[in-house]
Parts: structure tokens; C-alpha cells; sequence
């Protein structure tokens, strides 16, 4: 076999601060500075041998940083998103204009969706990839023949060739750990997320998602809706490697779309990572039995990131969410009784949302009361039903999805409720759940128990109310 392509894997810079290449599901800056690794990158670079994986954004490092690089490599491939498209475009026009010989392709779920279109942004650009990418990028490194790979777009002879879809990956064990990558090529302390306990890890033990949420763009574009999952001794083997590349990290997260998609499995899983006395956490749908919650809190489950969406039945119908409201709230209150921690996530501007609604959404918020919770507004990404539904039903009144700053706008507008009225939601959401008495107390008694997680939360603090203060109704 010949030698490898010498090969760069590069989540680019954009916007200062921005988090929404490479793993994050929010494409957007954070309301408190926050970084998810860039998992999607580190599993392919880690069927590459000898290639290194840049993140440019929790690094902070900027286009005069990167594009030197472009010299030392023959192969980049570039994580892109739909917000930051543009901006990696012309960083990938930087990169070619250091080594005008390198080949350049683009990943992620904006361009696995839109291959042609995105070939077009640029002759810089040389091929595209669709769906999982991560063996198309390794036969590439190969030395391969574009023609030969399967799942790509690319370009030749002034115009677009497509080769055959790459079926989905069943065998997951067939991936290499991230983990080894991470310690090679990354600086783990540059990584933030409000609310797991720094350090972190994260990485995937699966692929897919059962529920069929019109706005998630994961499984839609790259992931799938089946949950194709690596064995319970391939995840072990991988933290307990962990453990040993990182003794400091605090914590670890299962970043799968719905760890509980598969209960046995989840309480297997937790089992093993009990016998390895780590502290964990993973995204979950708000249907847990009290069993299974039991199992993993006793072995070292900590929090569940919790996406309630909404506090209205019928938006969460309209948008296939596949959860009742009466199951969600005794779902939290069985978490809650058995002290794990929630972070739960709502989204405003859903179809179906009103004014009213908006208000019930709060209140059930209020209500539940998860320890800490995002809201965010409803981003239509091309590839996703709620994109398609948009655009057929003319609610789509902009196309730019993050303002200057790289902070979330506000897209969609119906006849009965302005996008900027569903802007102005997203403040009085957080101002109603955040500023009462109740959570400010609990967050000073978090604060009074650790130094560290003290100073932590009055830097968030700061920030958060930064990004209050810049956010505009006009976005």
C-alpha cells in the first residue's frame, strides 16, 4: 500500500467564541464561553496514522495561526456548519493559497446535505463528503481515487461527479478510540460546558436516534434513526483508557443523540463504568424508568441533559418529540429523588407556538425545575423537516442563522407571532427561571462548598449577563 497522505483535520476559526463545527448541536456561540470536542474529527483522524487534528476555536487561535500549516500537509479535511459555511470557505481559499498542491475537503451535516451546492462555494474546495464520513476520509488518506470512494462529491474537469452512498457503519467496534487522539492532539482544559464539571471528556458510544424530532439535524443528515451502538466492552475499554490519559478530568459525557434510547445497554454500561469509579453523565429523553434512573445514579450517573422542548403537548406532537408532559414531569421527579442533576433544554419558536404558549413553556420550566437549562431558538438547518416545513409554509423570513457575533438569530415568523416577539422570549425565559430567589440561593450554596466551582460560576455570571446585554431584537 502506498503512504499515507500526510493529512490535516481542522475545525476552523470563525467567529470569536464560536462552538458549532465540530460536535456541538446548537451552531452558534454560547450565552457562557463553552466548547464540545470535536469528536467527529478526532474518530476519523484516528483511522489516519500520522495525522493531526487542529480544533482553532477553544485553542483561540486564528486564521494567520492555521494557514501556515496548509505547507506542512498534502490532505485537509475541514469540519463545517451551516452558520459558519462562509467563513470556512475562506479559510479553506487561506490553505490553498499557502501550498496551492494540497487537496482540500469539506465535512459535516451542511455540506453532507448540500454537496454540489457547497462545491460550488469555491474551486478551493476539491471534494465534499456525505453522511458518515469517517472511512471515506480514510480511503482518501489512502491514496485512493476519488471515483473509487464511496460517498463523496468532488470535483473534476470543471464540473461535479457524485459516487454511490456509503452504506451506514454497523460494526461501531470498528472504530478506533477518540479518546487517544484527544491526548495527542488536544488540550483538554480548553474545553468548557456550563454544566458538567471541568475538566470533561466527551465522545459517542453510538450513532442514531430512535425519535423522529423534525428539528434535530443529527440524525437527519449524518446519524441516522436507528441507534447503532458499540458494545458495552468497546465503552469501558475506551473511559478506562481515558482514565489513564487523563487522571484529572472530572467527569465524562456519553454525547450519543439518546443515551436511553437502549435501556439494558445504558444500565450495562453504567455497571462497568461503576467497577471504574468514574463520575459521568449523558443526553436522555425525559421517559427513564425509576429503575433504570436508580442503576445509574449507583454507579456514578451524575446529570442527564434533558431535551423537554416544550411545555405544550401539541408543539411537541407537531414536531414528533414522542413525549407526554405527564411522563416528563414524573421522569424528573423520580431524577430529582434520586439526587441526580438535570440540565434541561427548550426550544422557542417551534410550530404551533403563540404567545400563549411561550408562557406555558415558562411555567412548566418554573415548574419542573431542572438545575440549570438552555433555551435556544428554532434553528431550521437545511437538511431537517422543520427546514423543509419552513420554506413550504413561508415561515423562513432570513437565511443567516447567527448574527455578526455568532450569536443565535432569530429565523423563523408566523402570521400570529414575529420572529422578534421569539427572540424577546428567550431573555424572559431566562430572566423568569434564573433570577428568584430559589436559584440564586442554590447557586450560592454551590459556590460557598468549593472555591473553584465558586470562581467558575462568577466568571458565567459575568458572561451570561454579557450575552443578555448584547443580544438585539432586531436578530
Amino acid at each position: 500500500m502506498a503512504a499515507l497522505l500526510k493529512t490535516l483535520f481542522l475545525h476552523p476559526p470563525s467567529f470569536q467564541g464560536f462552538d458549532g463545527g465540530a460536535g456541538a448541536r446548537y451552531q452558534a456561540r454560547r450565552e457562557i464561553r463553552s466548547f464540545w470536542y470535536p469528536t467527529w474529527l478526532a474518530q476519523t483522524a484516528a483511522l489516519v496514522p500520522g495525522s493531526r487534528l487542529v480544533d482553532a476555536p477553544p485553542a483561540g487561535l486564528t486564521l494567520d495561526d492555521v494557514a501556515p500549516l496548509a505547507r506542512d500537509y498534502e490532505l485537509a479535511v475541514l469540519h463545517t456548519s451551516a452558520a459558519s459555511f462562509a467563513y470556512d470557505v475562506g479559510v479553506a481559499e487561506a490553505l490553498k493559497r499557502e501550498n496551492p498542491h494540497l487537496r482540500i475537503g469539506f465535512v459535516g451535516a451542511h455540506v453532507a446535505v448540500e454537496r454540489e451546492r457547497a462545491l460550488g462555494a469555491s474551486p478551493a474546495i476539491e471534494f465534499v463528503a456525505g453522511n458518515e464520513f469517517d472511512f471515506t476520509i480514510q480511503e482518501i488518506a489512502q491514496g485512493r481515487s476519488l471515483a473509487s470512494v464511496a460517498g463523496l462529491s468532488y470535483r473534476v474537469n470543471g464540473h461535479f461527479e457524485r459516487t454511490p452512498e456509503r452504506a451506514p457503519l454497523e460494526n461501531m467496534d470498528a472504530l478506533p478510540f477518540v479518546v487517544d487522539v484527544y491526548h495527542r492532539d488536544l488540550v483538554i482544559e480548553q474545553y468548557f460546558i456550563g454544566y458538567l464539571l471541568h475538566p470533561y471528556v466527551s465522545l459517542y458510544t453510538g450513532r442514531g436516534c430512535r425519535s423522529k424530532c423534525t428539528f434535530c439535524l443529527w440524525p437527519q443528515t449524518v446519524g441516522g434513526h436507528r441507534y447503532r451502538t458499540r458494545s458495552v466492552e468497546h465503552v469501558v475499554a475506551e473511559i478506562a483508557q481515558a482514565t489513564r490519559h487523563f487522571p484529572k478530568v472530572k467527569e465524562y459525557f456519553f454525547d450519543d443523540d439518546t443515551f436511553t434510547d437502549d435501556l439494558p445497554r445504558a444500565e450495562a454500561i453504567a455497571r462497568g463504568l461503576g467497577r471504574l469509579g468514574v463520575t459521568w453523565s449523558c443526553n436522555a429523553k425525559a421517559n427513564v424508568p425509576e429503575s433504570t434512573l436508580r442503576v445509574l445514579r449507583d454507579n456514578g450517573l451524575r446529570l442527564l441533559l434533558v431535551g423537554y422542548e416544550s411545555g405544550n403537548q401539541e408543539i411537541l406532537n407537531r414536531v414528533k418529540k414522542g413525549i407526554r408532559l405527564d411522563v416528563a414531569r414524573e421522569f424528573t421527579t423520580n431524577a430529582r429523588a434520586l439526587g441526580i442533576k438535570i440540565h434541561g433544554t427548550f426550544i422557542m419558536g417551534l410550530p404551533g407556538e403563540t404567545r400563549e404558549t411561550i408562557e406555558e413553556t415558562i411555567r412548566f420550566a418554573r415548574d419542573i425545575d431542572p438545575d440549570s437549562l438552555q433555551v435556544s431558538l428554532a434553528a431550521p438547518y437545511p437538511g431537517t423537516a422543520l427546514y423543509r416545513e419552513a420554506q413550504e409554509q413561508g415561515w423562513l423570513e432570513k437565511t443567516e442563522l447567527v448574527d455578526a457575533g455568532g450569536t443565535q438569530t432569530s429565523v423563523l415568523g408566523y402570521p400570529h407571532l414575529s420572529r422578534q416577539e421569539i427572540f424577546a422570549s428567550v431573555e424572559r425565559f431566562y430572566r423568569l427561571f434564573y433570577f428568584r430567589p430559589r436559584k440564586l440561593f442554590g447557586f450560592l450554596k454551590e459556590m460557598a462548598r468549593d472555591f473553584e466551582v465558586c470562581k467558575r460560576r462568577l466568571a458565567e455570571g459575568r458572561e451570561f449577563l454579557k450575552f443578555l446585554g448584547r443580544r438585539h431584537p432586531s436578530a
